[in-house]
């Protein structure tokens, strides 16, 4: 009789052992789906986010462009001084979300990774390319480029 109860107790274990596995795989597989929707929504939420700030940047660049060509005679003008206060604040809340201007100024390197040429002169000489007019502002937003600058590229020395 003690020979069944030994049998007996070994088929509990052993069916204890599988369903402990079998819970484990489970709680295994719940973390990784966890996690997995987690990520997924993090990434849903960060392209989102990058696409409605994109859809701020043609806005960004008026104001820019407005805040740059104020004529001397409406410098003193009250709604000019509006614009720029305007353009100022949008800086202001720019940094607050991680939204940066990329580097391109005349005479610095190109880097294709910052900066989208969108034309060469062919016949300037030279090592090295840089950048010989900016015709649209690029940013970065959270570190990742959002809209590459656009310019004008020849080589110098």
């Amino acid at each position: 009789m003690t020979k069944k109860v030994s049998e007996k107790e070994a088929e509990l274990i052993e069916q204890i052992a599988d369903l402990t596995a079998d819970l484990q795989r489970t709680r295994a597989d719940f973390e990784n789906y966890r996690k997995r929707v987690e990520s997924d929504l993090e990434r849903a939420t960060s392209t989102g986010e990058s696409r409605a700030v994109a859809r701020l940047l043609p806005l960004i660049d008026i104001l820019e462009t407005a805040t740059t060509h104020v004529p001397d005679d409406l410098k003193e003008n009250s709604w000019a001084q509006g614009v720029v206060a305007a353009r100022k604040n949008l800086d202001k809340m720019m940094d607050e979300i991680d939204l940066k201007l990329i580097e391109a100024k005349v005479g610095t390197h190109f880097d294709p990774d910052l900066h989208h040429a969108v034309q060469f002169d062919e016949d300037s000489d030279g090592e090295h390319e840089v950048i010989a007019e900016v015709l649209q502002n690029g940013y970065t937003y959270r570190g990742n480029v959002l809209r590459p600058a656009m310019v004008k590229v020849h080589r110098e020395d």
